[in-house]
């Protein structure tokens, strides 16, 4: 299972979640595409993309691509790594075509 790291995603979640294949949009050679065009392209190559678009689920279908997105409430480095345990759980667990939303307290970070 192949996973995107969109556009402001920190690459932390690359570093620390090696058991993953995980690629950014920059290595990529993808930054800047418009959603559907990335979506599009991702088709056949990853599965997942995580991603701090809200509303990509609602804009895209993601059933169609047989893609799956991770959505995180922040961008911040401290909140991104306080989420790796329920980011790798909802990797684990989500299925094709699907998107989980993690949530978190902002104030425990």
């Amino acid at each position: 299972m192949k996973i995107l790291l969109d556009e402001g995603v920190p690459e932390i979640i690359q570093q620390r979640l090696l058991a993953f294949p995980i690629f950014t949009v920059e290595q990529m050679g993808w930054r800047s595409l418009r959603n559907g065009d990335l979506l599009n392209r991702m088709m056949g190559e990853f599965q997942i993309i995580i991603t701090t678009d809200k509303n990509l689920p609602f804009q895209q279908n993601l059933k169609k691509r047989q893609i799956s997105a991770i959505i995180l409430p922040t961008n911040e480095i401290p909140a991104v790594i306080s989420l790796l345990p329920q980011l790798e759980i909802a990797i684990a667990t989500i299925a094709q075509g699907d998107f989980k939303e993690l949530k978190m307290d902002l104030r425990n970070v």
